[in-house]
Order: C-alpha cells, then structure tokens, then sequence
C-alpha cells in the first residue's frame, strides 16, 4: 500500500467564492452573446431601453430606478436571453441588502379613507337662492305696489261710473290660423329659372325633410303652427311631409291643392315646369 496523497487529493481546488461567480451584467451579457443576440434585439423583446441594457450589463442600476425595477428589469432580461433569473435575483439581493419588503396595503388604506376631504364653499347653489330672493321680492313689491293703486284711484274718484258697467268691451275676433295667399305680385317675383317652393304649417305643426337636387339636405326640423320655410334651387326640390295635412305647399308661387289627409306621409318632386308631383 502506497503512502501519500489519494488521487482525490490531487483534484485542482474549485473556487466557489463570491469573486469567482460572474457579476450579473456579466452574466447577462454572455448570455446574450451565447444566444446570437444583440443590445437591440433584447431592447425590442423586452421593451427595456438600450439605455438601461447597457447599464445592467456594466452593473449599474441606478438607471432603473430602484431595487424594485432593477429586480424586475434583471427577470426580464435574463428571460430573454434564455437564463434562470432566480440565482441573479439572489445575487442581486445579497449585494444590495436583500430583497426589499412588501409595502403594506392596509395601512395606506386606511390613511387615505380617513383623510377629510376639502370641499369649496357651493357658490352656484348660493347664488340660485340670492336669485331666487331677489325675484320673490320684486314680485312681492310689484303685487303690494298693484294693489294700492287701485284702492286709490277707487278712492278719489268714488264709485265706478256706470258707464263702464253698462258698456259691453267690443271683443275682437282674431282668425284662428290665417292661410297666406300669394299675391299677383308674389307669383310673378317667382325666379323663372328656378324652383321654388314654401312650406307652411297651417292645420298643426308636421316634421319637414327638404333636399336639393343633389341631394344635399336644406331643412331637416319641425315646422310649428304659423312657421313657413321657403326653398329653391335651380333644378330640382324634394319633399318629406311628415303630416302632409297639415300644410299649405306653393310651388313656383302656385299653390298645390292636394286633398292630403291628416297625419299621412307625402315624398314629393318639384322642378321648375311644375306645380305637379315630378
């Protein structure tokens, strides 16, 4: 049996300390070169500027931000260059004081649902009820003011003379819905080289589409009782008559007498040989 060193022995020393391991960027970057990829190429996987891939990979994180984005820029890019980002996770922990604490969700919670909130004094709401007084005293004078002078006039002058109980007040019977009728005058103003035509609502009030021969719409509203819209246009007019009963309808100055009944829909055509439906 010999005497001396086993062949174990003689097994050169692995060096495990931490100045043997690679540094992270280091770590990083070969990982990167192993894998055929360049700063750019992980920039656009990982959507980490170059900026701050080229700081990791020299070791500086001070442009990520913090311990917390470090952390999270050192897991994206050790995925994207295909290595386990745990052991430089740790790595980076033990350099840089160890993985920082979670911040407390409940006590953040609880200060901001307690904070008081600031309100302003409501200057809309007081100015409605200084509106709303000063009118009410307007009317109230108003009234009182009315009222005293009527007892005095009774006053002064005594009774009411019977004249004015005796004599009936002439009433004035005023038309219901007057029909306009174009005048000689209006018919020959009409333009010879255009159409025109007016729409009045005299029985009601009716929803009125108006188009030029474009198609271009010229009026698209309702027509209330009395209101009358007058159109033209060189070639063509179009008509929807929501509740063609309800209107007077002049074309060229002539008007279309049309037994249309209440409520119906009429879609009407004029041009400048008309009045007839086109």
């Amino acid at each position: 049996m010999s005497i001396g060193n086993s062949p174990e022995d003689e097994r050169p020393f692995e060096d495990v300390s931490d100045e043997a391991r690679p540094s992270i960027g280091r770590a990083l970057q070969q990982a990167r070169i192993d894998a055929g990829l360049t700063v750019d190429d992980v920039s656009s996987a990982t959507r980490v500027r170059i900026a701050i891939v080229h700081a990791i990979e020299a070791d500086d994180f001070a442009p990520c931000g913090g311990d917390v984005y470090a952390r999270g820029h050192i897991r994206t890019l050790a995925r994207a260059v295909h290595v386990d980002p745990a052991p430089l996770l740790a790595q980076y922990d033990d350099s840089h004081g160890g993985r920082p604490a979670p911040t407390p969700a409940a006590p953040l919670f609880e200060a901001e649902r307690i904070r008081p909130e600031r309100r302003g004094p409501n200057w809309t709401a007081a100015m409605v009820a200084a509106i709303v007084a000063v009118i009410g005293f307007v009317g109230f004078t108003a009234f009182k003011g009315d009222d005293g002078g009527g007892k005095s006039s009774v006053a002064e002058g005594g009774s009411t003379p019977t004249a004015d109980k005796t004599t009936p007040t002439p009433k004035t019977d005023k038309p219901k819905d007057p029909k306009p009728e174009p005048s000689d005058s209006a018919i020959a103003a009409v333009p010879q080289d255009k159409v025109t035509v007016q729409v009045t609502a005299v029985d009601g009030r009716s929803w009125v589409g108006v188009k030029d021969h474009n198609g271009r719409l010229l009026f698209d509203d309702l027509l209330k009782q009395g209101d009358s819209k007058t159109f033209q246009d060189r070639e063509k007019i179009n008509l929807v008559l929501g509740d063609a009963g309800a209107i007077d309808l002049y074309v060229n100055g002539k008007k279309i007498d049309d037994d249309w009944q209440p409520g119906a829909v009429e879609r009407l055509t004029y041009t400048k040989g008309d009045p007839q439906a086109g």
